[in-house]
Formats: structure tokens, C-alpha cells, sequence
């Protein structure tokens, strides 16, 4: 909790003041059954209206004065919570984004999303409620003891008598619904975990009929959410009937010994008016205590859950400067005795791939599925670091390099087109945000995507739902290719990025991309042996390892890998040709 403090900083001012607005309108309503007593014992008692009516304006003004600190309180604990939580986001997000792939994956969309927005809104709402509230119910509390013992100090001790049993009602309350909350927390995790994984595949599921296996798992999870809640509402269900309970106890016992002391005239009848003022001033402020510390352990389960994503060191290091270390002159990409591993005690799935690319080649990677085939594009992205050896681009070493000035060096096509709601012509502009129209249609045009657009009612300007659900898959790698290109990149990395195109469509792609920027490398990644045959660099890629590197024809003598793909794809005149 006191970690996600610091960031409260820039309202250092505003978190002294409210509280202090909050201490001067509880002098205000301190001071209001006292001036009640006076009335009473003075005017009420004696006959007096003139003295009534004075008491009773100084009541008004003080009522007045008490809503003007409690209304600019308000104000400024909304500004500084409203603040901090857009802050806090803004950190949040920043560090998400700084993760590896791997990271994010291991944390899970549905995770990060929950503590990205639920728990820093749980956080926000602390910190407003610690301003307007947290600081009230304590004053309240001291003040209505010490103004119940400046009355009488004989009752003031039956209410200090209750304060160990209201502290233990407290301190057990807090103590039960602790775990509950961040199990709570976590059990909606998973249940969004669920609803992700059932909403996007959901044709899978009704195609295998499903429905009623998916429903009793989700009916689990959504009945563990719902027990965890009811019991955290069981427990704080408690907290104000043993409240009320144990306070009406203190008020019975005090008017008992209060009607005594009045008949032995030690005791003025407003005074205990007000002693009983003061007391059910303390019972609303114990009442409200019980929300905040409901409140309080909510977010100190918010707070461990951000700290936890806060806690995270990213696995990439970006070095901040460009690099000075000269290029390799005619290098494009060097791979250097690399060895590379998902989990990094684990089984590598690279090992010992060593090969240098020169610029302005056309380079196919092919190999069956798991071969390390897209994690050469991923470490030549850098979105992971190698375990052994080094990646090169230009000749550097891709960890000399800002991340920025690195990835604008590369267009990337991967395997899942991902798009996003806008338009088209917003998803091209994505690998160039300030790209003109006609850089877009040249770059959808290379892609072979403008005849459809422009066949569309709006062209460009026609809108992409989320995840490109109204285009089909060969319509969204298309685009995903323009999105690409439209960056001018010196390196074009397409992992399986035209599997939705037939062999035609396919190839006149490469062709257009390959005639639009001669001294551009391009690596094709596919487990196609028709797409990559013709490259001018072959990789063949077999259980992490490089089997062979070289053109179709010499592989196809030399490497048996290669040769067993060729045979299974391709008839015997295509592999010869």
C-alpha cells in the first residue's frame, strides 16, 4: 500500500488540506451538543428565549461553517483521487508495455486487464475515502472522548470501558476478511480467464458441442466467486449489529448511571443530552470506521496485486543511446553461435544457430512445426534475449540498440493478424502514423489489398471491428502486409503471413514487394516448401537446430531434411525445377 503512496506526490498540498478541512468541520460539530447543553441548562431550563436564540444562531453558523469545509473536501478528494488513479494507470500501463511477451503471456491478458482497471479503481476509491473519511472518524472519535470526559468523567469511563471490545470486533473482522479479498481478487481472475477463453473460441466449442461441458466449468468458477463473496459479506455483515450492540450497551448503562447522578443534582440534564450527542457521535464514526476498514483491506489486496505486476523486472534491458560500434558493411542479420530457450533452465528450443545474412536477400526459414522457425524472427525483433551467443543487425548486436530505433528498422507480419477497430486506412497508418494517403494505397497496393478496399462502400475509410472480424483472413494479412510496408523497413520478417492466400495472390506479393525495394532483406517464414524455394537463402530449421542453409537446389542434394519436406510438397519436376 505505502509503495503506490509515492505516487501522491504531486498532490502533497491537497492530501494536507483535505484533512485539515476534515479537522475543522469536526471542531464544528464537536462543539454543536455542547452549545446544545448550554441552551438547555442556560435557556431552555432558566426561561431564557433571548439566550436560546443566540445558541441556537451559533448553531446555525457553526452547521454552515462545518458544510463549507466538508464541501471544498469533497472537491479536493475527488481532484487528488481522480488524479492519482489516472497516474497510477498511466505507470501501470507504461510497465505492462515493457514487458517481454513471455512475461505478458505468463501474467495472462485477463490478469493484467483486471489490475490494470478494477484494482486501480479499488485504489482511487482509498485514496478518496482517506482524505474525506479516514481522517474524520478518528477526530471524531478523540474528540466526542475528550469532549465526554470534560462533561463527566464517571460516564466518560463506562465509554472508555467498551473501547478494548469495539477494538477486538475490529481487529477479528479485519483479520478473517484479509484473505478472503485476495482470494475474491483472484477467483475473478480466473473467471475472466474463462469468459476470454470461451468467448474467442467459440466456434471450436460449439463445433465439438461443447456448450454444456464449458457451461458447468464456468458455472464452477462464477459459484467460487459468489462463495468467496458471501462470505466476505457474512463477515462484514457482522461488524455493525456487534457495533450497535456493544455502543447501546455503553448508551443504556450511561443514561441508567446518568438518571442517578441527575436525581443527586451532580448531573444537569443537558449535559447528559449531550453526553448522549457525543456517544451516538462516535457510534456513526465507528459505523463508518467499519466501511473504511472493509475498504482498507480491499485495497490492500488491490495494492498487493499491482505491487506484484510493479515487482516484475522486465526481461529486456534497453540500452538508451544509439550504438557506436561501426555496421558490418553488405551484413543485414548475424546470428552467432545463438542458444535460446523459452524457460531458461529448460530444454532450448535454438541451439547453436550460427549463419549470416547479407543485405538485399530474399531468405525462406522452413521446418516443421516447433522447428524454432518464428523464434529466429523474435530474437532478430529482440522480444527476447538470447541465452548464449548474439544477434546481430546491421552488424551491432540488437542489445546495443534502443528498442525503438531497432524495431523501425523491421516490418513485421506475424502468424496471428492482429488488427484494430478503426478504419482501414488507421490500421495501415499504424507502422506510420504520419504516413499521406498516397503512401497508404502505395503500400496496400504492394500488399495487393486495394482492390477490395476500394471495392468496398466506404475504401479506406471503411471500419474494422475488433480483432478484423468483418475481413476475411487472406483481406486482414493483406492489410496486415501494407501495415508493414508502409514503414519503408530494411528488414521484412513475414512469419506464415500469406497462409490465407492462394499460390497466385501469394505470389504476386512477394513479387511486388521484392520489385519495390530490390536492396530490402526479406525473410519468409512457412512450412511451405512452394513459397520459400525460390529465396535466394534457404534455412532449414529441424528440433531447434540448423540443419542446412543455401539455395533450393544445392539443399535439396545436400540436406535431408530439406529433401523429406520437398518430397511430401512438391512433385518431382517442382523439386527439380
Amino acid at each position: 500500500m505505502f509503495k503506490l503512496m509515492k505516487h501522491l506526490r504531486n498532490y502533497r498540498k491537497e492530501v494536507i488540506i483535505g484533512p485539515l478541512l476534515k479537522f475543522l468541520e469536526v471542531i464544528c460539530e464537536l462543539a454543536l451538543p455542547t452549545i446544545m447543553a448550554l441552551a438547555i441548562n442556560n435557556g431552555v431550563i432558566m426561561q431564557d428565549k433571548s439566550y436560546v436564540l443566540k445558541m441556537g444562531g451559533l448553531m446555525v453558523i457553526l452547521a454552515f461553517a462545518g458544510f463549507a469545509c466538508a464541501w471544498v473536501c469533497q472537491r479536493v478528494a475527488s481532484y487528488t483521487s481522480q488524479g492519482f488513479g489516472t497516474m497510477l494507470r498511466d505507470k501501470l500501463f507504461s510497465h505492462i508495455m515493457s514487458l517481454s511477451p513471455g512475461q505478458v503471456r505468463d501474467m495472462g491478458a485477463s490478469t493484467l486487464t483486471n489490475r490494470l482497471t478494477n484494482d486501480v479503481n479499488q485504489m482511487q476509491l482509498w485514496v478518496a475515502m482517506m482524505i474525506r473519511l479516514v481522517s474524520r472518524s478518528p477526530f471524531i472519535i478523540i474528540g466526542s472522548l475528550i469532549m465526554a470526559f470534560s462533561l463527566d468523567v464517571r460516564l466518560a469511563l463506562i465509554l472508555l470501558a467498551a473501547t478494548p471490545f469495539l477494538g477486538l470486533i475490529i481487529y477479528l473482522l479485519t483479520r478473517f476478511t484479509s484473505p478472503l479479498y485476495r482470494s475474491y481478487q483472484s477467483r475473478l481472475d480466473i473467471l475472466g480467464r474463462r469468459v476470454k477463453e470461451n468467448l474467442s473460441g467459440v466456434r471450436v466449442i460449439r463445433a465439438f458441442s461443447k456448450e454444456d461441458y464449458e457451461e458447468k466449468r464456468f458455472a464452477s468458477d462464477n459459484n467460487g466467486v459468489r462463495d468467496t463473496g458471501l462470505g466476505i459479506g457474512r463477515l462484514s455483515a457482522l461488524y455493525s449489529p456487534l457495533t450497535s450492540l456493544v455502543v447501546n450497551l455503553v448508551i443504556l448503562t450511561i443514561l441508567w448511571q446518568g438518571g442517578i447522578h441527575i436525581e443527586g443534582g451532580t448531573l444537569s440534564q443537558g449535559d447528559l443530552i449531550a453526553f448522549i450527542s457525543y456517544v451516538n457521535q462516535i457510534l456513526v464514526a465507528l459505523l463508518v470506521l467499519a466501511n473504511l476498514i472493509i475498504l482498507f483491506t480491499r485495497s490492500l489486496a488491490a495494492a498487493g496485486r499491482i505491487n506484484h505486476v510493479f515487482d516484475i523486472t522486465p526481461d529486456i534491458i534497453e540500452n538508451p543511446r544509439f550504438p557506436e560500434t561501426p555496421a558490418i558493411a553488405g551484413e543485414a542479420v548475424g546470428f552467432s553461435h545463438v542458444r535460446f530457450g523459452y524457460n531458461m533452465t529448460g530444454e532450448p528450443v535454438l541451439d547453436n544457430a550460427d549463419f549470416t545474412i547479407p543485405r538485399g536477400k530474399v531468405v525462406g526459414i522452413i521446418g516443421a512445426t516447433g522447428s524454432g522457425k518464428s523464434t529466429i524472427a523474435a530474437l532478430i525483433l529482440r522480444f527476447f534475449d538470447v541465452m548464449e551467443g548474439s544477434v546481430r543487425v546491421d552488424g551491432r548486436d540488437v542489445k546495443d540498440y534502443p528498442l525503438t530505433v531497432l524495431r523501425e528498422k523491421i516490418g513485421f507480419v506475424p502468424q496471428k493478424t492482429k488488427l484494430f477497430s478503426g478504419t482501414i486506412a488507421d490500421n495501415i497508418r499504424w507502422g506510420n502514423p504520419g504516413a499521406p494517403d498516397e503512401q497508404v494505397r502505395h503500400a496496400a497496393t504492394l500488399a495487393q489489398a486495394h482492390d477490395f478496399i476500394m471495392e468496398m462502400p466506404a475504401g479506406y475509410d471503411s471500419p474494422v471491428s475488433r480483432d478484423g472480424r468483418n475481413l476475411s483472413g487472406g483481406q486482414k494479412q493483406r492489410i496486415a502486409v501494407a501495415r508493414a510496408l508502409i514503414r519503408q523497413p530494411d528488414i521484412l520478417i513475414l512469419d506464415d503471413a500469406t497462409s490465407a492466400l492462394d499460390f497466385r495472390t501469394e505470389a504476386l506479393v512477394r513479387t511486388a514487394i521484392r520489385r519495390d525495394a530490390p536492396d530490402r532483406t526479406m525473410f519468409i517464414i512457412s512450412q511451405r516448401a512452394g513459397i520459400v524455394k525460390d529465396a535466394d537463402i534457404i534455412i532449414v530449421c529441424d528440433n531447434g537446430r540448423i540443419a542446412g542453409i543455401g539455395s533450393h537446389a544445392s539443399l535439396h542434394e545436400s540436406c535431408g531434411v530439406y529433401r523429406n519436406i520437398c518430397m511430401s510438397q512438391l512433385t518431382g519436376q517442382e523439386a527439380a525445377s
